[in-house]
C-alpha cells in the first residue's frame, strides 16, 4: 500500500526579502515518515520548518500541507527562546494545551493532571513550580518535550533539539521519538550529527540550499552527495536577490 504523501514540496523558494535560503525544492514526505533534515551551516534547514509551519510565505511555488495547522506542533531552537521570561515549567508544558482549551480556557484538575504527567513523562517530576530560566539545557529541552506531548499533534517539527544537552536526555528524547514513530506521527528534525541520523532516523533530506537527495538514509548520506552539498554551499552568492534559476527562465 502506497504511503499517502503528507507534505509536497511543489517547487518552492524559500527567503527573506526577496534573497533566496532554499531554492526551487520540489518532492514529497509520506505520513508517517521519521525523517532527518540535514545539511552545511547556511543550508536552509531551519528555513525550510519554518515554511512548513506557515511562519515564513514562499517567494515561488508553494509548500502543501495536508494536515490543520492546529495539528503542527513546531519546536525551534532553544536560541530563539527568553529564558529569562519568569514563567514556570508547569506553565511552560500547560500552553501545549491551548488547542484543546483555547487562550483563555481554564485549567480544571484533570488537565492539570495531563501536565503533571507530562512532565514525569520526561523525567522531570516535582519540577512544576521551578522557573525555567533556572534550568541546564538538557533539563529545558524535557520541558519542551513535555508541551509537545500535550499538542498530541500528527506533524511534529523540530529544530536542533540535541544542541547543548546531556547524553542522557539525548537518549531519553531520542526514544519519545521513537515512540511517536510507533504512533505513526510525522516527524521532521533538523541535525548536525550524521552518526547520529544514521542511527535512528531511515530518511534524510540533505539540503545545500536546494535539494540534494532526498530518500533513505543509507542512500542519501553517501560520500558523494556530502561532497555535492559542501560545494553548493560554498559556492552560493549571499548578494543574490533572485535565485539564478529565476533568472534563467526570467
Amino acid at each position: 500500500m502506497q504511503a499517502v504523501a503528507l507534505i509536497r514540496f511543489d517547487d518552492v523558494t524559500l527567503g527573506y526579502d526577496r534573497h533566496p535560503a532554499v531554492h526551487h525544492l520540489q518532492g514529497e514526505i509520506a505520513e508517517g515518515s521519521l525523517l532527518a533534515v540535514v545539511g552545511p551551516n547556511g543550508a536552509g534547514k531551519s528555513t525550510l520548518l519554518k515554511g512548513i509551519v506557515g511562519l515564513l510565505k514562499p517567494l515561488e511555488g508553494a509548500i502543501r500541507v495536508q494536515v490543520k495547522h492546529e495539528q503542527i506542533a513546531y519546536l525551534p531552537q532553544q536560541a530563539e527562546l527568553d529564558r529569562g521570561f519568569p514563567i514556570t515549567c508547569f506553565d511552560t508544558v500547560a500552553m501545549g494545551l491551548w488547542r484543546h482549551i483555547g487562550p483563555f480556557g481554564a485549567i480544571d484538575r484533570r488537565l492539570r493532571g495531563q501536565v503533571f504527567d507530562a512532565l514525569a513523562a520526561v523525567g522531570l517530576e516535582g519540577f512544576a513550580k521551578r522557573a525555567i530560566g533556572s534550568l541546564s539545557g538538557g533539563q529545558l529541552q524535557r520541558v519542551l518535550f513535555a508541551r509537545l506531548l500535550l499538542q498530541d499533534a500528527s506533524l511534529i517539527l523540530l529544530d536542533e533539539p540535541f544542541t547543548a544537552i546531556d547524553a542522557k536526555t539525548e537518549a531519553d528524547l531520542i526514544a519519545l521519538i521513537q515512540h511517536w514513530r510507533g504512533e505513526h506521527r510525522t516527524i521532521l528534525t533538523v541535525l548536525h550529527d550524521l552518526d547520529q541520523v544514521r542511527a535512528n532516523f531511515p530518511q534524510t533530506l540533505l539540503l545545500a540550499r536546494e535539494c540534494v537527495a532526498l530518500g533513505r538514509t543509507a542512500e542519501t548520506l553517501n560520500a558523494e552527495n556530502l561532497s555535492t552539498a559542501r560545494r553548493l554551499c560554498e559556492a552560493w552568492d549571499e548578494n543574490a536577490v533572485l535565485c539564478q534559476r529565476g533568472r534563467d527562465a526570467a
